[in-house]
Order: structure tokens, then C-alpha cells, then sequence
């Protein structure tokens, strides 16, 4: 075998494992755009919550708790359209990727709102 066959059958090699590669990358990169979607919208939808939910009494209980939890489902709701925008592959995200997503906005949601609610009390 020649030179030049040995570094073509080494170099076509190379190209297939960088294309592996940077398919990965780019999965990789979806699946961080997507978890930043979840956990930013958590965020907003905790601190819309906190605002809208009104003054918490002493025990900490806001009059209107219930308009968060909404909020929390239309956070949840909105990611769908919001990958579609971002042109993320939708179509290829499971049951359980979808309960991650929701979980995640559920998660940063919680932390937010409770966040907010405990520093507000004297």
C-alpha cells in the first residue's frame, strides 16, 4: 500500500468521526438551548406569580396562589412554541423529554416564587 492510499483511508476516516463529532456537539447544544428555555421561564413565570399573586399575609399565602399555578401551566405550554421559534428538532423529543422540560419550568418556577415570598415577609 502506498503513501497517499494510507492517508486517504486514514483522512476519510477522520472526517466521518469529525462529522460524528460535530453532530454531537450540535445535539449537545439543543439539549442546553432547550434546558435554558425551561429554567428562564421558570424564572419569569415565578416572578410574575409573585406579582400578580398579591400581597402575602403573614402566613405567606398570597390571595390570588392560584393565577401562579396557571401561569406555571402557560410557561410549561409556551416552551413548545418557543422551540418551533428557535427552530430546535421538536418532532424527535419523547414523553419523558417533554416531562423534563415541564419539570425543570416546575423546578425554577418553585424556587422563584418561594424566593420571593419568603424575603417579602418581615
Amino acid at each position: 500500500m502506498s503513501e497517499t492510499e494510507t492517508d486517504l483511508s486514514i483522512r476519510g476516516a477522520g472526517t466521518k468521526a469529525e462529522q460524528i463529532r460535530s453532530e454531537k456537539q450540535r445535539d449537545h447544544l439543543r439539549r442546553i438551548a432547550r434546558t435554558l428555555a425551561a429554567c428562564f421561564l421558570g424564572m419569569a413565570a415565578g416572578a410574575i406569580s409573585y406579582m400578580i399573586g398579591g400581597t402575602p399575609n403573614e402566613l405567606g399565602v398570597q390571595p390570588n396562589a392560584l393565577i401562579g399555578l396557571v401561569l406555571l401551566a402557560a410557561a410549561i405550554v409556551v416552551q413548545r412554541h418557543l422551540f418551533i421559534l428557535l427552530r430546535l428538532d421538536t418532532p424527535s423529543l419523547g414523553g419523558k423529554d417533554w416531562f423534563y422540560q415541564g419539570f425543570m419550568t416546575f423546578a425554577f418556577w418553585f424556587i422563584t416564587l418561594t424566593i420571593l415570598l419568603t424575603t417579602s415577609l418581615r
